[in-house]
């Protein structure tokens, strides 16, 4: 199988060969201010990147705007975990990626009463530093 080695990200560093480590030691990698500025210049500035990101926005029915509230709250109020490389699919290309986790009230219709979500949000910025990479956004039980 040929493995791409591209990396498509605003980070400078090079994409790990196959059986190396995926962790990035001393992240967050993109400064909150920077994905700030470029999710206030509107939703043609952010792309769901993986199939899996593009499924998990369909199934939790959530639009541009969604996911860009949903990254800024993680910015602003969320902790972030760690900085890994991703692929966009096996044979590549890879992006640098932060990733954060918010905590927040949402309205459970089942229990009928607010109770905490969490949701896991994995981006880069690419290339060109004028777009955000989305790689996940999910609930903790999706993660894979």
């Amino acid at each position: 199988m040929v493995n791409n080695q591209t990396n498509v990200s605003a980070y400078a560093g090079v994409p790990p060969l196959e059986g190396i480590t995926r962790t990035i030691a001393g992240g967050p990698l993109y400064e909150p201010a920077h994905v700030l500025a470029l999710l206030h210049q509107g939703e043609s500035h952010t792309r769901a990147w993986t199939r899996k990101c593009i499924n998990d926005l369909q199934r939790y029915a959530l639009d541009g705007d969604d996911v860009a509230v949903l990254l800024k709250e993680a910015l602003q109020h969320g902790r972030y975990r760690n900085s890994e490389w991703c692929q966009q699919r096996p044979t590549g290309p890879w992006a640098a990626c932060d990733a954060y986790i918010l905590t927040k009230m949402e309205w459970i219709p089942h229990a009928y009463k607010e109770l905490p979500v969490e949701y896991y949000i994995k981006f880069a910025i690419a290339k060109s530093g004028t777009v955000i990479l989305l790689v996940s956004c999910h609930l903790p039980e999706d993660r894979g």
